[in-house]
């Protein structure tokens, strides 16, 4: 059934560990990539347009992460909203986390427990 998601599996589903790898090896421009795919994952899966990669790039620089970090917070709000629209059991905790650890510098690590609860939309929570 290719039609049961809003968004493709194949491209809201994303390997975690591939994706740190990734960002590590290109030394962060993966992660910009990976950003952008989360953000237009959450877009479709609610049916809204509430993340725009450019208006993150560009605030972000601007404010010298400081935007980034509010994004992160806003993206863990998203992701739970997605999967409590959807029955799937969510932490209330995920914006908090992702918060500090953007303030912490380990924004990846935000990106990798966003990507999971991400692929959670999808079943399984294999890394896949």
């Amino acid at each position: 059934m290719l039609n049961q998601y809003p968004y493709p599996e194949a491209d809201g589903r994303r390997s975690i560990l591939s994706g740190v790898i990734l960002s590590i090896i290109t030394c962060g421009i993966y992660s910009l990539y990976w950003q952008y795919k989360q953000m237009d994952t959450l877009n479709v899966w609610l049916g809204r347009n509430d993340y725009s990669f450019w208006l993150w790039l560009i605030f972000s620089i601007l404010t010298c992460g400081i935007f980034g970090i509010y994004y992160e917070y806003k993206m863990a709000c998203g992701i739970n909203e997605v999967q409590n629209n959807n029955d799937i059991l969510h932490d209330h905790n995920l914006p908090i986390i992702c918060v500090l650890l953007a303030i912490f510098g380990v924004g990846i690590a935000s990106l990798a427990i966003q990507q999971y609860q991400i692929n959670k939309l999808y079943g399984d929570t294999s890394d896949g």
